[in-house]
């Protein structure tokens, strides 16, 4: 098996790279069944060794017995994400018991745990690094059942293995809903305020989807996003975004019944394990470290974004009235008369920046900037194989030499998920004296080339693409020996920071001149729209910061324990649950019939559960470490060398208030974020 499986097979491909090109889907489970098997002896090993228990023995080797396991969890995973044909959504249901149950053996075993127990409990352990992993090894144990009798650890086994199934199933519901829906347009009358990127992206989509003398609109991001933004005809703006907010309410593809499950489960799991919620149980390894800590943090920023945010409604509600749009808003016209004020407000239409934001020169400004912060240089490797025909790849190097390798995956297509994300394929970790580097990748829906135009992206998409490059640079410049300490395996509420810092850099002057040049003449994005950028950048700040706080709240709601005290998310009504967690941000009416949480894969599929408030929690950081770079320059070699030292480099090794007080010189000033928003 180990000579013809190809995730099992030593990797002939340059740089250690994962062999896409010969891996078919029937060979992620007869792989994981090797794998596993070779973890469960390397197991028994460690618990026959007859030596005492110290950190070579028991916990270096408890990392390494897995590994291989996760290897191809990480493969399977980042695929069926990136590119899950209906197969690989289906071999979910194979593959993620398994892992828990592997997952299960090791952390409820009591022999294992009494040798992690004797070496945390046993000084001489030397290093900061190595003291970080003895006490996470020990929690670990510790939060995953160590403690429990042998009926709870059973009962626990049962609640992970079940919960194992139900975030694959609950994002394959919300991308077969966001597949199958179209909006087809044959009169072009109807089509009236869509620029001609949206127009020409429609029927492009309609010549791929067969549908003649029509332009076909959809829920991917792009075509979403331009449609409600532009689209004059209300009607079919309302129907658009009722799609989408209806996404897995109702059908066969309905998550209800799931939402309920999932936040059932996780309360009981935590509740099994001492914990008072889900909330309490993830925030003992948060930055935020208690539930109560994220309400103050949050309600604090309804109280002041609030009042700002009722004005700029109030301010939008006069304008459209004024202007002969309707006298109540609705969720489905934000977007569109907002944009019409904003032009007025700073003779800003989106539109005209498209040009200047082509995909290839935004990808090279990023790299521009890694250069000039971080020594890095990005080059483009052709033989390295790929999972999809667009996906590109690159070598990353320093003066030193070789750093990893950056995955550059774009545009939408059917069988990838909604939104973007920075993944890894390998990790980074010390092999005896050998320095293994990650190969990292970044998923996003940009909007796509038409037959006469490159990929010109909305400023909004340029915002995400620094984004997600900020997570790569987190995983491509990490140095620790150990790989569950490396890269981006740092606190939720602090693996922000890197990405959300890259995205200031673009409402600066000296930065868009690096990348923001027109597709046709090279011209440099004018002085006049760099002005407008600048001045725009906090036009409804209030409101965007409400709407990341209504996210957060939500979160909150299905998993603190306010709403807990005698009952379970399973009594709950999803619509009448979620209107009351949210109604403190309410700004525009709630639409009967759609739902919000039947659709975050966030909280219910991703890492994110109790975690989502770390967006704003690490916004404050980095608006704070910002000020920082403008205080010295924003390409300050001081700065960025302190950042890419006690930051990036450092992944997981330390407490993240630890590291960031020895970058910054102190801890965060919480205002840091609302002056930046312009609030105080």
């Amino acid at each position: 098996m180990s000579t013809t499986n190809p995730l099992l097979a030593t990797s002939d491909v340059p740089f250690g790279a994962v062999p896409f090109e010969r891996i078919r889907h029937e060979h992620f489970l007869p792989a994981l069944e090797v794998a596993i098997a070779e973890a469960k002896a390397n197991v028994k090993a460690i618990k026959a060794d007859s030596r005492p228990p110290d950190f070579d023995n028991t916990i270096a080797a408890l990392e390494k017995a897995s590994a291989k396991v996760y290897e191809i969890a990480y493969a399977y995973g980042n695929l069926r994400a990136a590119n899950g044909d209906p197969a690989m959504h289906a071999l979910a249901k194979e593959i993620m018991p398994r892992l828990i149950e592997l997952e299960s053996d090791v952390n409820l075993d009591p022999e294992l745990f009494a040798r992690v127990k004797a070496v945390s409990e046993k000084p001489g352990v030397t290093g900061e690094e190595k003291k970080t992993l003895v006490d996470k090894t020990y929690r670990s144990f510790r939060r995953n059942g160590g403690l429990l009798g042998p009926k709870e650890k059973e009962r626990l086994r049962a609640l992970d293995e079940e919960l194992s199934t139900l975030g694959p199933q609950f994002s394959e519901h919300v991308l077969k809903d966001t597949n199958s829906y179209e909006l087809v347009i044959a009169d072009k009358a109807k089509l009236r305020g869509l620029p001609e990127s949206a127009l020409e992206g429609a029927a492009a989509t309609a010549v791929e989807k067969g549908k003649k003398d029509a332009w076909v609109f959809t829920l991917q991001g792009p075509s979403f996003v331009s449609f409600l933004r532009y689209a004059e005809d209300r009607e079919l703006r309302r129907q658009l975004w009722t799609a989408y907010l209806s996404r897995a309410v109702s059908g066969a593809n309905s998550n209800k019944d799931l939402v309920k499950k999932i936040a059932s489960l996780r309360l009981a799991r935590a509740r099994l394990l001492g914990y008072e919620s889900h909330a309490h149980f993830q925030m003992e390894e948060r930055m935020a470290e208690r539930p109560d800590r994220v309400e103050a943090f949050m309600q604090r920023l309804v109280d002041k974004s609030k009042p700002a945010a009722l004005r700029e409604m109030a301010e939008l509600r006069k304008f459209t009235q004024e202007s002969g749009g309707p006298a109540e808003l609705m969720p489905w016209d934000y977007a569109f008369w907002s944009n019409k004020l904003k032009e007025k407000l700073f003779d800003l239409n989106t539109e005209e920046l498209r040009p200047y934001f082509p995909l290839d020169s935004v990808l090279a400004g990023a790299f521009e900037h890694a250069r000039r912060l971080y020594d890095l240089d990005f080059r483009e490797v052709k033989g390295v194989p790929v999972y999809a025909e667009d996906v590109q790849v690159f070598e990353v190097v320093d003066k030193i030499g070789h750093k990893g390798l950056f995955y550059a995956d774009f545009f939408p297509r059917g069988t990838k998920a909604a939104g973007a994300w920075c993944t890894r394929f390998r990790g980074q970790w010390q092999e005896g004296a050998s320095d293994v580097r990650p190969h990292v990748s970044i998923v996003c829906n940009f909007t796509k080339p038409t037959a006469t135009k490159p990929s010109l992206l909305t400023f909004q998409e340029v915002k995400t693409l620094f984004h997600e490059f900020g997570h790569a640079l987190h995983s491509l410049l990490s140095r620790c020996e150990h790989r569950s300490l490396s890269c981006t395996n740092v606190y939720r509420d602090f693996v922000e920071l890197p990405s959300q810092i890259m995205e200031n850099w673009i409402v600066e002057k000296e930065s868009l001149a690096l990348f923001a040049k027109h597709w046709q003449t090279g011209e440099v994005i004018p002085e006049k729209y760099v002005q407008k950028i600048v001045a725009a950048e906090n036009f409804h700040a209030a409101y965007q910061m409400m709407r990341q706080l209504r996210f957060g709240l939500l979160d909150l709601a299905w998993y603190g324990s306010k709403h807990w005290q005698g009952k379970t998310p399973a009594d709950v009504d999803v619509e009448a649950f979620e209107l009351e967690a949210v109604k403190d941000t309410d700004l525009m009416p709630n639409v009967p019939g759609t739902n919000m949480s039947v659709s975050f894969e966030h909280i219910f599929s991703g890492g994110y559960s109790a975690g989502y408030y770390g967006y704003k929690w690490a916004e404050v950081l980095d608006a704070d470490a910002f000020e920082y770079f403008k205080e010295r320059g924003i390409f300050s070699r001081e700065v960025a060398d302190r950042f890419r030292t006690e930051v990036l480099e450092k992944g997981g090794t330390e407490h993240p208030m630890e590291l960031y007080r020895r970058f910054r010189g102190r801890e965060p000033d919480p205002d840091a974020l609302l002056r930046r928003s312009q609030l105080i």
